[in-house]
């Protein structure tokens, strides 16, 4: 059976998803508000997550968050840092990569290649973050569900998940939407092939 490649991406209502984590993790462009998904975690989206990552055999991310994450879960302890730090750790980056965190490999420039491979070798490789490596991955439909988890809060800067210039794609609802107790909402898409106009009809 061909593997999935599953998008978890945590965004604001207005489509930022830069630096949901922590303060330091990503000020780029000055960005203040590092850390604006810690205050709605809650029962059900915690329980979500955990069990997202529980199912997951491999982690593919981008260069910014893969070493967001080797400076952390390595030092860290815990279910969700026993996952992350066992599974395989794969990044796609043009750039000179010297990993230390065990189970690191660095991918080739032939993404759609490299996906395949990956597809052939992990039941479940999940990609977090890495809003870059996303935005090529739905451009050429290199996935199979896109997780969106939206947080009511509106930050009016920083990175979007859909910046001008994304690649024009529609999606379909696979699974119903889940609101948790604090306000977060998880739309779980897959692609659905171009964007199709049409004209609504008149009423009546």
């Amino acid at each position: 059976m061909t593997g999935r490649i599953i998008i978890d991406l945590f965004t604001t209502v207005d489509g930022v998803a830069q630096a949901p984590g922590g303060a330091d993790e990503d000020r780029e462009g000055g960005f203040e508000f590092g850390g604006w998904q810690a205050p709605f975690a809650d029962r059900t989206s915690s329980d979500l997550i955990s069990g997202g990552i529980a199912r997951m055999d491999a982690l593919l991310l981008g260069r910014r968050t893969y070493d967001n994450f080797a400076g952390y879960w390595p030092h860290q302890r815990g279910t969700i840092a026993e996952v992350l730090n066992r599974v395989p750790k794969y990044v796609a980056t043009r750039g000179t990569l010297s990993p230390e965190w065990t189970g690191t490999t660095q991918l080739g420039l032939d993404l759609a290649a490299e996906i395949a491979a990956l597809r052939e070798r992990h039941g479940e490789t999940h990609v977090i973050g890495s809003v870059d490596l996303v935005q090529s991955l739905l451009a050429d439909d290199l996935y199979d569900e896109l997780k969106l988890w939206i947080y009511p809060v509106v930050l009016g800067q920083g990175k979007k998940v859909f910046p001008d210039g994304a690649a024009p794609t529609t999606l379909r609802l696979v699974a119903p939407a889940v609101t948790t107790e604090n306000g977060l909402i998880l739309l779980r898409y897959a692609p659905a092939g171009p964007v199709v106009a049409g004209k609504m009809a008149p009423e009546g």
